[in-house]
């Protein structure tokens, strides 16, 4: 059966139900904030952050919040995310005073006032559940500075049917049924179907570029979800670079 995938408001929505379990359910996934962790330490951001201002564009219940103050804890951190729910849980955490919450969609930044220039930004798991991520990118570039650097955090596959299996696999044993348990049925099964249809790194890579970014590299994470989960890097061109 083909599972139609959530949009805008649907899944903004669904978000907002699931903001009270969704702790609890990405806990069970092995290494889930060590990679966060990891793709936030990919961006090697100098001095701790000191002097440096920081976008976490989708930001949920605060992960990947928290792995950017692990890796960067003197940046100022401006944390946005569309879903209400999942920014409530975000906020009601224990943050430094220079860690802020904004909700804004993903696609209309400069409307909810989320201004630049910022010295990096890092997006988790967002791209594959925004409508149009050729927008979202063309808007993070602008919020760059030059020079400004971005890490995406993205289930994206290889590829490789043997990678697509493993997504499968750990879908049918842990992904669905703990979503069907919270009662969030639909929000996991979008969940599902968002990685399958999603660009390959590949194809992510290429998009990147065309976005006007310049050093778009991919580094696999270790473990279970090599080939499946991948950081993206790249950085907006100097004055006189070319893309």
């Amino acid at each position: 059966m083909t599972t139609t995938l959530l949009r805008d408001h649907d899944l903004a929505a669904a978000f907002d139900r699931g903001a009270d379990s969704y702790d609890r359910l990405v806990a069970l996934n092995p290494g889930y904030h060590a990679h966060l962790r990891r793709s936030a330490r990919r961006l090697q951001l100098p001095g701790g952050g000191a002097g440096l201002r920081v976008l976490d564009l989708g930001c949920g219940t605060g992960a990947s919040t928290a792995a950017l103050l692990a890796t960067a804890p003197a940046a100022e951190i401006v944390a946005v995310d569309a879903s209400a729910g999942m920014l409530a849980r975000a906020a009601a955490k224990d943050w430094p005073d220079r860690v802020t919450f904004r909700q804004a969609p993903a696609e209309a930044l400069a409307e909810a006032g989320v201004t630049g220039p910022f010295d990096a930004v890092f997006a988790a798991y967002l791209l594959r559940n925004v409508t149009d991520p050729d927008h979202v990118l063309a808007q993070v570039r602008d919020l760059l500075a030059p020079g400004g650097r971005l890490a995406v955090h993205e289930y994206t596959l290889s590829g490789s049917r043997a990678h697509r299996a493993v997504w499968a696999a750990v879908c049918r044993a842990v992904v669905q049924p703990a979503g069907t348990l919270a009662g969030d049925r639909d929000l996991y099964r979008h969940l599902r179907r968002s990685v399958v249809d999603f660009d390959t790194v590949g194809t992510l890579r290429g998009r990147l570029r065309c976005a006007g970014f310049t050093g778009v590299r991919a580094l696999p994470m270790p473990g279970w979800p090599t080939g499946v989960l991948h950081t993206l890097l790249a950085r907006t061109p100097r004055p006189g670079e070319t893309v």
